[in-house]
């Protein structure tokens, strides 16, 4: 029967010490919690809206959206004012100006007591369960986290939710889950305000988990038709973990317990010995030498049976102390190899959510870059529009010297009057007209096009315009 572990995570400003994140890491589901930080304000929103909607690489194939929209930030703001807009402007009405609270969203933005909402993971079967499976199969969990979403309204009816996304681009599907907790009945200040710590406490978000838990391996395996259950959830955390998975662990514990009663009956024994022992220690010491013979003693037959029984006690005690004590010595040797793959997974899970994290890093650097890249972009196509502005128009300005120079009736204008000559020589000599454009303005062969007549030119004959070239 397949076992599957559960896992439900609220966001903690505590996540975001080295302690919570060393936590976090531990986490053996892999990546229900790379820092599951509260959300304290706008921005934190922000950054969550960027991370669960995939904003930053708009790779959004592998994500999908099972409650709200493709904006979590606006969803969040909609819950304040449909749950808080009332309230306030009760509040407001009945205080002086100053005091006023105007927009809630922003007020609890700025205010550091209250977290501006919450986010909770949620995540059935950890990555040795999924890693094999196809995404065909993964993405019929998006059903078994609907289901979460509508159940943990009805456990849950004051948290309100703005937002859900399943991820299925990482090694486990897991769904994230914003939304507001909203009180209502308050007697100073808005009679509705957010109250996460009203709402979730130790003992709310232990028998949250525990219903949220049944409800989802039952909808799981009524979409996979399956008869899985759940791993034992480890007391004190809010994850599961199989303490049992190593294969004989289970059977050598059994032995332990069932050798425990050995062990007392060794100890008996063992202490039964130590009468006996004085017992042959006196028998010995009261031995007496014939009176030829004092090298000697004599031991009387009944003695010596004594001391061959006392014998066989010996290697019967022995034999039993040495059995458990070989058998706690190989328990403890397992314990020991447990542990340390145990470290050994912890190790290989860290380093895979530090690349993770950094893969998550470099994209959002490279999303900047990019954005760089495409402002660039753009004010280069604007140069580039305007240089051809200025390009056309000054080709429009060597054509009309060139006409005007070489006019028909040039000749017949007065030297003195020439005023083209006389204004195409001085821009040559200070240097504004180069040697081409003074060869085009006195060679009546050379042909000066506009940009309309270049570009059916090139046309013409298939060659990629170029709009850097003057004639």
């Amino acid at each position: 029967m397949q076992e599957l572990a559960y896992s439900i995570h609220l966001g903690s400003d505590k996540n975001r010490s080295k302690l919570g994140k060393r936590v976090a890491k531990n986490n053996p589901s892999d990546t229900t919690s790379l820092s599951n930080n509260a959300i304290q304000n706008s921005q934190q929103l922000s950054k969550v809206n960027k991370h669960n909607l995939r904003d930053y690489d708009k790779k959004i194939e592998d994500i999908e959206v099972v409650y709200g929209t493709n904006n979590l930030y606006q969803d969040v703001k909609n819950v304040y004012l449909q749950e808080f807009q009332e309230a306030q402007i009760e509040y407001d009405n009945k205080v002086r100006k100053d005091r006023r609270i105007g927009d809630y969203f922003t007020h609890i933005s700025k205010d550091s007591k209250h977290d501006l909402a919450c986010e909770l993971i949620i995540e059935l079967g950890d990555m040795d369960f999924w890693n094999d499976k196809t995404m065909e199969y993964k993405k019929q969990m998006t059903e078994v986290y609907k289901d979460q979403i509508y159940k943990f309204v009805e456990v849950v009816p004051a948290f309100k939710v703005a937002n859900a996304v399943v991820h299925y681009d990482e090694t486990s599907p897991h769904m994230h889950l914003v939304g507001v907790p909203v009180k209502d009945g308050y007697k100073n200040g808005m009679k509705k305000q957010v109250a996460k710590s009203q709402i979730f406490t130790k003992t709310s978000l232990k028998e949250i988990q525990d219903k949220m838990r049944k409800y989802c391996i039952e909808r799981f395996n009524e979409v996979y038709v399956q008869n899985a259950t759940l791993k034992q959830k480890q007391k004190g955390r809010n994850r599961d973990i199989n303490v049992d998975d190593m294969g004989g662990y289970r059977e050598l514990k059994r032995e332990q317990e069932k050798n425990t009663k050995k062990l007392k009956e060794a100890n008996s024994k063992s202490d039964n010995l130590d009468v006996k022992t004085q017992e042959i220690k006196d028998i010995l010491n009261n031995l007496k030498s014939p009176l030829l013979d004092k090298n000697n003693k004599l031991i009387s037959n009944e003695n010596i049976d004594k001391v061959l029984n006392y014998t066989e006690e010996v290697k019967d005690t022995t034999k039993s102390i040495k059995g458990v004590n070989d058998l706690n010595i190989t328990i403890d040797k397992v314990e020991k190899n447990y542990k340390n793959l145990e470290d050994e997974r912890d190790r290989l899970y860290n380093s895979n959510t530090e690349k993770d994290k950094t893969i998550a890093d470099l994209k959002e650097n490279i999303e900047a870059k990019d954005e760089k890249i495409n402002k660039l972009e753009s004010a280069l196509n604007k140069v580039k529009t305007e240089l051809s502005k200025f390009k056309e128009f000054w080709r429009r300005l060597i054509k009309r010297f060139q006409i005007k120079v070489f006019d028909e009736d040039f000749e017949k204008v007065p030297e003195d009057k020439r005023s083209y000559t006389i204004v195409a020589e001085d821009l040559e000599r200070s240097g504004i007209f180069d040697d081409n454009d003074s060869d085009i303005v006195h060679n009546p062969t050379r042909k000066v096009l506009t940009n309309e007549e270049l570009a059916e030119k090139q046309a013409k004959k298939g060659k990629k315009k170029n709009d850097y070239n003057l004639g």
